[in-house]
């Protein structure tokens, strides 16, 4: 397998598709954007000795962003502090992140927020705040994708502090060119555990073909400092409990077209957990008293998707994963990237696939879902 050649990329023909990248807040998104009466509680950049981080309200310690800026550095190179002004400019202005995608033969990128800003926004509790700060960021994302809305396709910060208010935004956000889904941090009404109010989102989403998304985790309150020295060893310990939870309350019954992009939770543990929880639903769920449509795993085939930045076993597992659920992502600008050389990558995974399978985990499973050149 070769990267494409410079025709298909002028050409913008889909043939690698990043399904979970990130673009980098620049320093003024907030305070240039929220209301004059929100603007000293607005999160802003500030420089410290070890380097620039973000400032925000309820957040005890800084938010550096280093290892969310560190791709194509040399591993013992990185570090968690960096100076704004050693950032690339992809991250915050379009016509730069072209120029990046195009040198790593990337033909678009699915756009996420950097996680730790994004969740000490919306795991804030003051209605006011939580609504401007979030519409702040869908208006700026929607001018950064709206340069290039084929290439650059941003998913909307959904708002957790009402359902009427989730629905809202996401229907505005939505309308803006560049803006292909929605991204949960919470169930809309605002808890951890589906409520049925929630309802007059998913129906918004499967009306508008809307696909949603959890990246990694919801958000269960402000983010603190990495409990780990590894961050990220484990990145898929959240998302079980959320695929139980949509499957065992009804929604996915009820809403059987809605689409769940589980970002960044990697594939290879799919077919044990689709094994399992047949299983357990064979061996218990009766006597439990609970009753669904088809067995578990099948809303996992048919509801949920998955994106992994590098997962040999998974590649090799496709077939009992869903080769039709699979997103190849590469976390770009994020330390995880192996940009600008994702191809090779790639072509190691992918030794001995069949074309068909690997142009959908690469590029069509992201079409389809995101409904890009359509």
């Amino acid at each position: 397998m070769h990267p494409p050649d410079e025709r298909s990329v002028m050409a913008r023909e889909y043939q690698l598709i990043s399904a979970d990248s990130h673009v980098l807040e620049p320093p003024d998104l907030w305070t240039a954007r929220v209301p004059a009466k929100l603007r000293d509680r607005a999160p802003r950049m500030e420089r410290f000795a070890e380097g620039d981080a973000w400032v925000l309200e309820g957040v005890p310690d800084p938010i550096n962003f280093g290892l969310n800026a560190s791709a194509g550095m040399d591993p013992d190179a990185t570090r968690p502090w960096m100076r704004w002004e050693n950032v690339r400019d992809g991250g915050h202005d379009p016509a730069g992140r072209l120029a990046e995608q195009d040198r790593d033969f990337v033909d678009a990128e699915i756009l996420y927020p950097t996680p730790r800003v994004s969740w000490s926004i919306v795991a804030n509790e003051d209605p006011e705040y939580h609504l401007a700060m979030v519409r702040a960021y869908n208006d700026w994302l929607a001018e950064y994708c709206g340069h290039a809305p084929d290439r650059l396709c941003g998913l909307a910060m959904i708002p957790n502090c009402g359902v009427a208010d989730a629905v809202a935004e996401l229907e505005r956000a939505f309308a803006n060119p560049g803006i292909v889904g929605g991204l949960l941090s919470r169930y809309p009404h605002g808890g951890l555990e589906p409520d049925p109010v929630d309802d007059a989102l998913w129906d918004v989403a499967v009306d508008a073909h809307i696909p949603l998304s959890i990246h990694v985790t919801l958000v269960a309150g402000m983010p603190t400092t990495h409990a780990t020295k590894l961050p990220g060893d484990v990145r898929f310990y959240d998302v079980p409990n959320r695929i139980l939870q949509l499957v065992f309350s009804g929604v996915l019954d009820r809403f059987p077209e809605l689409q769940i992009v589980l970002a960044e939770v990697d594939c290879g543990w799919v077919p044990y957990f689709k094994e399992q929880i047949d299983d357990r639903y064979y061996r218990l769920g009766r006597g439990a008293g609970l009753k669904l449509g088809m067995p578990p795993s099948q809303y996992m085939d048919r509801n949920f998707l998955y994106t992994y930045i590098t997962d040999h076993f998974a590649v090799r597992s496709r077939a009992d994963v869903g080769v039709d659920r699979m997103m190849w992502s590469s976390d770009y600008p994020h330390v995880g990237a192996d940009w600008p050389n994702s191809w090779r990558t790639i072509a190691a995974d992918f030794s001995g696939v069949a074309d068909d399978e690997r142009d959908l985990i690469l590029a069509g499973n992201a079409c389809r879902t995101y409904r890009l050149g359509q």
